[in-house]
């Protein structure tokens, strides 16, 4: 296996577990085993259909490739004209810091101001393109840039520790060790004020039935991803094994297969799963990605190697005060 092929299956395998898991969203655990239905649709998906999780990770992939790096302005100005498309789902944090009118700089940081509450894991969700791309930076250039990126929409510390955590996975991953391995070297890396609760989640013995807030928050996200890489043993098992922990399933997968893509490369992802696979994006036109499609951006990503801001500091405006705030008990990616 080589490391293109994991980097295609980091990409693929997070759109994939992301349509796998879309028709059971929001809804009790064991679901897919008891139904047994794989890409069939429901819950207003289309058989294959790719959730806002791989849409925005199109995105971001995209502003990477066509900008020559990470350009946040452009970034951001892509996630509006999306969520401006009226795209089937976007979680309510990500709508508000997009659509209240504040610029690219500060939105995430004054929704924080107002809220307190910003870890959502819709910073985790995205990161398979960006975690391709920046993982040639090493491990302080990938967290960082992971941080710059999750900040955009996420104004709390906590979203950008959990994205950087998710970067530095996927490089290991993509330089062949298994990622479990990877977690201590990274959690050293955490800020100080966040270690303790991401190597809580993380830890060998944490199962997500032990997390203390809604997966639909970055900690039991990421830490529910972890957990099934490692007690399963190939793609599909890791996966399915997300998606049947109900609740927010389609973003849980989305991480998961990630690292599983990561982990076991693009011949691991079923081709019952990748065949109907698409991604529309709503303020694009008409474009519609498919598996394909998917496996080019992968590959350039994969190629075209990391921008030259990768290990520079946050930007003005992005380094909102103050510990996390609470997470609400509905979803806020």
């Amino acid at each position: 296996m080589t490391r293109l092929d994991r980097a295609i299956g980091a990409v693929l395998g997070s759109a994939a577990g992301d349509a796998l898991g879309a028709p059971y969203e929001f809804g009790p655990a064991g679901q897919l085993a008891a139904r047994g239905q794989e890409m069939r649709g429901g819950g207003g998906w289309d058989p294959g259909e790719a959730t806002d999780d791989t849409q925005t990770a199109v995105l971001l992939g995209e502003s990477l490739l066509e900008r020559g790096g990470l350009e946040l302005r452009d970034v951001f100005a892509r996630s509006k004209r999306w969520a401006a498309g009226q795209p089937k789902d976007i979680g309510l944090q990500t709508e508000d810091v997009l659509t209240n009118g504040e610029p690219w700089d500060l939105a995430a940081a004054l929704h924080f101001q107002v809220n307190t509450r910003a870890a959502g894991n819709g910073c985790l969700m995205r990161a398979s393109t960006s975690a391709v791309y920046f993982a040639p930076a090493g491990r302080t250039g990938t967290m960082d840039a992971a941080r710059r990126i999750a900040a955009l929409t996420h104004g709390d510390r906590a979203a950008w520790e959990g994205t950087a955590v998710l970067h530095e996975l996927v490089r290991a991953a993509l330089d062949g060790a298994d990622p479990s391995a990877a977690l201590p070297g990274a959690l050293e890396a955490v800020h100080p004020a966040h270690r303790e609760r991401y190597a809580r989640v993380l830890a060998p013995d944490w199962h997500p039935d032990l997390a203390t807030e809604f997966n639909g928050a970055v900690w039991p996200c990421l830490g529910s991803a972890v957990w099934a890489l490692r007690t399963t043993d190939g793609f599909a098992q890791a996966v399915r094994a997300a998606v049947d922990l109900g609740g927010d399933t389609d973003t849980v997968a989305a991480v998961t297969g990630t690292l599983a893509g990561a982990r076991y490369g693009r011949a691991a992802i079923p081709e019952a799963w990748t065949a109907p696979l698409h991604v529309p994006l709503p303020g694009f036109g008409d474009r519609v990605l498919d598996a394909a499609a998917l496996r080019e951006l992968a590959v350039r990503l994969a190629t075209e190697g990391p921008g030259r801001e990768a290990a520079s500091p946050l930007g003005t405006g992005q380094r909102p005060t103050g510990a996390a705030g609470p997470v609400s008990s509905r979803p806020s990616t």
